[in-house]
């Protein structure tokens, strides 16, 4: 029995390298090539693995600690001579990706048989996306409680043995690389009576969209109001004609309508940034996607080549979209290609809101409830007036605060004279 002395091997041009776990204790034994420390720089995390087996004598080294080729970091007992070298550290980004094998048991929180998971954006050691590789768990479920949302060891067995909850469709959007803790979960039991529902399949996949969306889109919104008291009237006026067509007109017809020609006046809002967000493309077509409330949550139909379309076969395009929603009868080419979204409250109420964008557009329009204000009109006296809040939304990356306001100002003018929707 011999007291061999493990030093950290070569790591590169790497100095003052963190320790972000230690991965031993003494007393334990470990075999050849088991991992010993971890290490993170500012560009991978890697493992330290054991050059030989042996006895664990003493630990020289913490987390928290910076180290560098060269230093001492483990005293163990071996049996064996020393290595003629250490072993090269392990790096995470070899373990990137896996393929999920077959198995006749998989653990509930294996992925589907086969199935490719990424762990590129899961900000974990080698180790622990070793475990996570045998024990077929899925690292984008599990929450971590390291630093900076490091997922531990303890993390894994945590979740294995149902201690820790899976992370939800929209924390795991929320996570995706921008090193966001988690919030804590907590047993509200404790306090009182609770009960458990779980989120259906269209809320769970809209909260990931929007956390993704909110995290990635730098918003601001742009609130502002238009007199529609005429276009009101010329709605009113054409109820008869659209019964008899079969079809109900709204204000959302004609904000539809209006959004289409403003965005042939303000193109850079029919558009959206490339994935390496240094080019924007920009649209040729005028396809507006309406947010419509279901019973089971929020989706969103697109209207196709608005500016192409009359009132009444925009109406009854709405209609059609809005009764496939409510009877779960839209398919995924139906939420495609939207140029930008409304989303309407009016007929709940409300006076301003910040619709969240639906990246990758780049806007989105919010409209509540219309009211009557009282004005000051052309002589001094007061006029009572139709005004409908609109509230904008959109990627500070690509527009600026002075073109959302001639954007919203220019739709507003769109629907105030009734007489420009129509030439």
């Amino acid at each position: 029995m011999s007291t061999q002395e493990i030093h950290v091997p070569d790591i590169g041009d790497f100095t003052d390298v963190d320790i972000i776990e230690v991965l031993v204790s003494p007393g334990d034994t470990v075999a050849e090539e088991d991992p010993l420390i971890t290490l993170e720089s500012d560009k991978a995390s890697m493992d330290v693995p054991s050059p030989a087996a042996g006895t664990v004598a003493e630990v020289k080294v913490k987390v928290g600690d910076k180290v560098s080729e060269g230093d001492l970091i483990i005293l163990m007992e071996t049996t064996e001579a020393p290595a003629a070298a250490p072993a090269a550290p392990v790096p995470a980004a070899a373990q990137s990706e896996r393929v999920v094998p077959s198995a006749t048991a998989p653990a509930p929180s294996a992925p589907a048989r086969g199935e490719i998971v990424s762990f590129a954006r899961v900000h974990a050691s080698p180790t622990v996306r070793r475990i996570a590789r045998e024990r077929k768990i899925d690292l984008n479920r599990v929450q971590g409680t390291g630093a900076k949302g490091r997922i531990t060891k303890s993390d894994v067995n945590a979740f294995v043995e149902g201690r820790q909850p899976a992370a939800s469709a929209a924390a795991v959007g929320a996570a995706g690389g921008a090193g966001i803790p988690p919030i804590p979960a907590q047993d509200f039991s404790k306090f009182g009576a609770v009960e458990t529902l779980p989120l259906n399949k269209i809320k769970r996949l809209t909260g990931a969209n929007l956390s993704r969306a909110w995290l990635n889109v730098p918003h601001v919104t742009h609130n502002d109001e238009t007199d529609i008291t005429e276009l009101e009237g010329f709605r009113q006026a054409l109820k008869p004609r659209a019964e008899k067509a079969g079809v109900r007109v709204t204000l959302l017809s004609f904000f539809m309508k209006a959004l289409a020609m403003t965005l042939k006046e303000f193109p850079t809002f029919n558009a959206s940034l490339d994935a390496g967000g240094e080019n924007l493309i920009l649209k040729k077509y005028y396809n507006i996607g309406i947010a419509v409330d279901t019973p089971d949550g929020l989706v969103v139909p697109v209207i196709r080549d608005v500016d192409q379309k009359g009132l009444f076969a925009l109406s009854a395009d709405l209609m059609e979209m809005s009764s496939k929603a409510r009877e779960k009868k839209l398919k995924t080419t139906d939420m495609q290609g939207a140029s930008m979204t409304i989303s309407s409250l009016g007929g709940i109420g409300g006076t301003s809101f910040t619709p969240i964008v639906n990246a990758p557009e780049v806007a989105i329009l919010g409209l509540t409830r219309s009211q009557e204000k009282p004005l000051r009109g052309k002589d001094d006296d007061i006029v009572w007036r139709l005004m409908q809040p609109m509230s904008l939304s959109y990627d500070h990356r690509v527009v600026d605060g002075a073109e959302a306001a001639r954007f919203t100002r220019h739709l507003g003018e769109m629907v105030n004279d009734i007489r420009l929707l129509l030439t």
